[in-house]
């Protein structure tokens, strides 16, 4: 994972901060837009201040398999229900992260946004397409993650092949 992880850090859509989007799945047709942000920093001059890391030990394990806590995350992040501290701060800095390709995440809310993005898109994808219409309505993010989920599956392929090539030869 942390190979392919690396590959999706980069990118407008990448959705960095997805440690924060837990708590927005639940949006119907009508879809509040995030706050505005300022424009994104050039690349030649990074931010110099980081998100505050005070909820970087929360247990996203805990959160991903307990529907009801994942469920009242993405029911904030919509704007559909009350938020909790963690959840309020993520969803008031998920549009700048997204904008800024998370240029000010620390390295545990890159690992923990990429963990819970690719739960969504691969476990709860009803919940993934309405926090992508707020948060990345071109889907940037979801098309880098499936292409990176392709060269995954074909490095596997070559390597069960080349496994399987040697075992014959062997026998």
């Amino acid at each position: 994972m942390s190979r392919s992880f690396d590959n999706c850090l980069t990118g407008r859509g990448t959705i960095q901060l997805l440690l924060m989007m837990l708590m927005a799945l639940n949006v119907a047709d009508a879809l509040p837009h995030p706050p505005t942000t300022a424009a994104a920093a050039p690349a030649n001059n990074p931010p110099t201040a980081a998100y505050d890391n005070k909820f970087d030990n929360v247990d996203l394990d805990e959160i991903l398999q307990q529907e009801r806590l994942l469920n009242n995350y993405i029911k904030c992040l919509e704007s559909t229900g009350p938020c909790t501290p963690d959840a309020k701060m993520l969803k008031e800095i998920l549009p700048d992260a997204i904008l800024t390709d998370c240029m000010k995440c620390t390295e545990k809310q890159k690992y923990g946004s990429e963990k819970v993005t690719r739960h969504l898109i691969d476990n709860r994808a009803q919940d993934w397409e309405r926090l992508e219409k707020i948060y990345d309505p071109e889907g940037s993010y979801r098309i880098k993650y499936q292409e990176s989920k392709n060269k995954d599956n074909d490095k596997d392929e070559t390597v069960i092949v080349n496994v399987m090539e040697k075992a014959q030869g062997d026998s």
